[in-house]
């Protein structure tokens, strides 16, 4: 039985379509990634699936509770860390933890044992005194998290955690969250970072606020359609430029020193690519198939879609 069920899930403001018809399944225990670029919905779908926001159409259950007509109780079951989670930064970590305790109902009988082991876990123990506007962006995230699990909830909704964060934060942050995974927490994330989309159970790609695939990460990058070429030349951002103006069939991508050309006609496209740069005048330092990233199906499966009307 799915821990998180939508069906048809819609929300629209005034004409703007921000979710359309999301179908969603999620067992107990994943963590299920929601990936997609700024204002593709995944706030949006966030919050309605925590009940603070009440969908335009079709429905919902978390941890069995209908979130439009339930959403008080919800509330008792799952833990939500916005992008902005409501840290007080004139409190200490331990102040803010309580305070978040004392919102839950969290009993005093046993919480001091329960805050010891998220400090611990959360690698907090030696901030517990310090104030929250003094930690660090990534101290910050893991008291966030903390925060959101005091009550020991069933279900962990987590709204883009590591925006912003450094990279040495982010691989702490997530093997907290593969730690509560082995205690059987369902997680729902929504990330715009790729390489954290791969860390996946499975993952879902949004795009102005409609599905475009569903899977696991393997699952997802068999969507790329048709090959992908990577392109070497000394210049890299010309080069990209000049492909994207004059290879009208196939999706372009700019990837550090590196061109990504995904088409559906490798041969034709690398024949065309040779003679391009040669007429450029670049050097051509390699030109060979590769194997896709999640990045690369994921610009290549949102240049395909129509522009919006």
């Amino acid at each position: 039985m799915s821990i998180i069920h939508a069906d048809g899930l819609r929300r629209t403001f005034d004409d703007l379509v921000a979710v359309a018809g999301l179908n969603l399944d999620i067992a107990e225990g994943e963590i299920f990634g929601l990936v997609g670029p700024d204002g593709a919905g995944k706030t949006t779908t966030m919050r309605m699936l925590t009940g603070l926001l009440k969908p335009t159409g079709g429905v919902a259950e978390v941890a069995g509770f209908d979130v439009a007509h339930h959403a008080e109780r919800l509330k008792e079951h799952i833990g939500y860390m916005s992008q902005r989670f409501g840290l007080y930064p004139d409190l200490t970590v331990m102040e803010n933890i309580g305070f978040y305790a004392d919102i839950y109902g969290v009993p005093v009988r046993g919480r001091a044992e329960k805050i010891d082991r998220l400090l611990g876990f959360s690698n907090l123990i030696p901030f517990r005194q310090r104030l929250a506007g003094n930690l660090s962006g990534g101290m910050k995230q893991k008291l966030g998290l903390a925060c959101a699990l005091i009550h020991t909830p069933r279900v962990l909704f987590l709204d883009e955690p590591t925006n912003g964060v450094d990279p040495v934060s982010r691989r702490d942050f997530w093997r907290i969250l593969y730690q509560l995974v082995r205690e059987r927490v369902t997680i729902f994330v929504s990330t715009a970072y790729l390489d954290e989309a791969e860390r996946c159970t499975r993952l879902a790609l949004l795009h102005q606020g409609r599905l475009l695939g569903l899977g696991t990460p393997d699952e997802v990058k068999a969507m790329m359609p048709g090959a992908l070429l990577e392109v070497r030349t000394p210049a890299p951002r010309r080069t990209a430029a000049l492909l994207r103006e004059r290879l009208a069939a196939a999706s372009v991508g700019l990837f550090g020193d590196r061109v990504h050309v995904a088409t559906r006609d490798p041969a034709a496209t690398e024949v065309a690519i040779r003679a391009l740069v040669a007429s450029a005048g670049f050097e051509l330092l390699s030109l060979h198939p590769i194997a896709p990233s999640l990045e690369d199906v994921f610009v290549a499966v949102m240049s395909s879609q129509p522009a919006p009307p």
